[in-house]
C-alpha cells in the first residue's frame, strides 16, 4: 500500500485513536448479512462495485421519502430543500477531493462519461493530425476508447506507455514517450486489474515539464487513498460513486476552474443554458453548463453520504488496515504452489489478480460461487493488460474495509477445493 506525505487536511475523520474494526464496519452493509448457497457470503469483488452502507441507502431513502423534487427550477420549499442537498454534495466531494472550490465538481454518470466529457470537451480541438496522446499499458477500457474514437475524430496518435513484468510503470520508458507531439496525458491512478498504484505525482510533474495537462482516472484510487488534487497538480480527476460505496450511476470529474471556463458544452438541454431562442442559446455558468437535464439527485446525494462514510472511518486507520489485509491474502494465496499472481507491484491497491495452473478462471468463479465467495474471472475490462502478461484471463479478488482475515481463509480454502476437483 502507498504511503503519502501529501498534506490532506481536508480530510477530516471522527475516528481518531482505536484501529479500524472490519467486523463492526461489515455490520453497516446490510447486502452482506446473507448466505449465498447455503454459505455466508464472502463479497471480493469491491473493485468491479462496492457494497453500500446503511447510511448511503438512508440518504437515497431520504430524499425519495422527504425531498423528491427537481432541483434549480423551483421556488417551492421541496425544490429547495433538493437543490440545497444537491449542492450540499457537490461540496462534499469537493473537499473529498481537495478541490479548491465546489464548482470544480461535474457530477456525471461515473468515470467512463467524465473522460468522455473530457476527449470531447477540452481535448478534441486541441488534436491534429499526427498528434498524440498518452496513456499506460495498464488502462480499463475507458480510459482507452474514447482517446481511440477522438485519434479517428482528429487523426491524432494514441500512444502507449509500458509496464514491467511486475505490472508498475517503466518511469523512464514514459519520460521518453512525453515528445513535442504529445498533448494530452490521460493515466490511471490505480490499476483495476493489477492493483498497481502508480507514481502519479512523477508523472503530472514530467508531463508538466513539457506544458501537457493531465487526467488522472481515480475510480480504483479514491475508495483506498486519500486524494488531494491540488497536491498532485492534475489537471481533472475522474471518480465513482458505485466504486466507493455509493450509489451506480453517478460520478464526478475535478477540473480546474480555470480550464472548465473555457470548456464547450458537453451536452445540450435544460439547466445547462441561461436564455434559449430559435437563433441563439447562451450558456449556464460551470458547473451547471457541463450537467445538462435532470441529474441523477439522490445518487449525488448518496454519493455524498459514502464520502463523508470514508472520512469518517480515516484514511489513516484505513490504509493501515487495507494494507495488512492485502499482505495477508497475498501470503495466503502464494502458499499455494499452483497459483500465480498477475501483479506483483511494491505499491497497491487491495487487488489480487491470479491465475491457476491449468483452470480456466470462469471454472475458478462459478465453484467459488457455490461456496458462497463472489469473485471476479475474466479480463476485467483491460484486455492490454491480459495481453502484455499473454494470458486470456484472470480471477481477481478485490478487496475493501468490510473484508477480513476471515474471508481470506475462506477464499483460500475454497481454491484449495477447486484444485482437488482438477487433479
Amino acid at each position: 500500500m502507498v504511503s503519502t506525505s501529501m498534506n490532506h487536511t481536508h480530510v477530516k475523520s471522527s475516528s481518531a485513536g482505536a484501529s479500524l474494526d472490519p467486523q463492526r464496519i461489515k455490520q453497516d452493509f446490510p447486502v452482506l448479512q446473507q448466505e449465498i448457497n447455503g454459505h455466508p457470503l464472502v463479497y471480493l469483488d469491491s473493485a468491479a462495485t462496492s457494497q453500500k452502507p446503511q447510511c448511503v441507502i438512508d440518504a437515497v431513502n431520504h430524499f425519495y421519502t422527504h425531498d423528491n423534487a427537481n432541483i434549480h427550477r423551483g421556488v417551492y420549499e421541496l425544490s429547495m430543500r433538493a437543490t440545497q442537498a444537491y449542492e450540499n454534495a457537490r461540496a462534499t466531494i469537493a473537499n473529498f477531493l481537495g478541490a479548491s472550490r465546489p464548482e470544480e465538481i461535474i457530477f456525471v454518470r461515473g468515470t467512463t462519461e467524465a473522460i468522455n466529457l473530457v476527449a470531447q470537451t477540452f481535448v478534441r480541438d486541441r488534436m491534429g493530425v499526427g498528434d498524440e496522446i498518452l496513456v499506460t499499458t495498464m488502462e480499463h477500457h475507458s480510459n482507452i476508447v474514447p482517446w481511440q474514437l477522438l485519434c479517428q475524430q482528429t487523426g491524432a496518435v494514441l500512444k502507449v506507455a509500458p509496464i514491467n513484468d511486475a505490472g508498475e510503470i517503466i518511469l523512464d520508458a514514459f519520460r521518453e514517450k512525453l515528445t513535442k507531439q504529445t498533448k494530452f496525458v490521460a493515466i490511471t491512478h490505480a490499476s483495476n486489474a493489477l492493483g498497481t498504484i502508480n507514481p502519479v505525482a512523477d508523472m503530472i510533474a514530467l508531463a508538466h515539464d513539457k506544458d501537457i495537462p493531465v487526467l488522472l482516472d481515480g475510480a480504483q484510487a479514491a475508495p483506498h487513498l486519500p486524494i488531494n488534487v491540488a497536491t498532485l497538480g492534475c489537471d481533472f480527476y475522474t471518480i465513482s460513486s458505485h466504486k466507493m460505496f455509493g450509489p451506480t450511476g453517478v460520478g464526478a470529474l475535478y477540473g480546474r476552474y480555470d480550464l472548465l471556463s473555457d470548456m464547450p458544452p458537453y451536452q445540450g438541454g435544460g439547466d445547462m443554458i441561461r436564455s434559449v431562442t430559435f437563433e441563439q442559446t447562451t450558456y449556464n455558468d460551470v458547473p451547471h453548463i457541463f450537467e445538462a437535464g435532470t441529474p441523477h439527485i439522490a445518487g449525488a446525494i448518496g454519493f455524498a453520504a459514502a464520502a463523508q462514510y470514508i472520512l469518517q472511518l480515516g484514511f489513516d486507520k484505513l490504509l493501515t488496515y487495507e494494507k495488512e489485509l492485502l499482505d495477508y491474502a497475498t501470503k495466503a494465496l502464494i502458499a499455494i504452489p499452483e497459483i500465480r499472481i498477475i501483479g506483483t507491484a511494491s505499491e497497491k491497491v487491495p487487488v489480487l489478480s491470479f491465475i491457476i495452473e491449468g483452470v480456466h478462471p470462469h471454472y475458478v468463479g462459478t465453484i467459488l460461487d457455490q461456496k458462497g465467495i463472489a469473485i471476479r474471472s475474466g479480463h476485467h475490462c483491460a484486455q492490454p493488460i491480459m495481453d502484455r502478461f499473454e494470458i486470456p484471463a484472470t480471477v481477481r479478488a478485490s478487496l475493501a474495509m468490510y473484508n477480513t482475515k476471515e474471508d481470506i481463509d475462506a477464499l483460500a480454502a475454497s481454491l484449495k477445493d477447486v484444485l482437488e476437483v482438477f487433479r
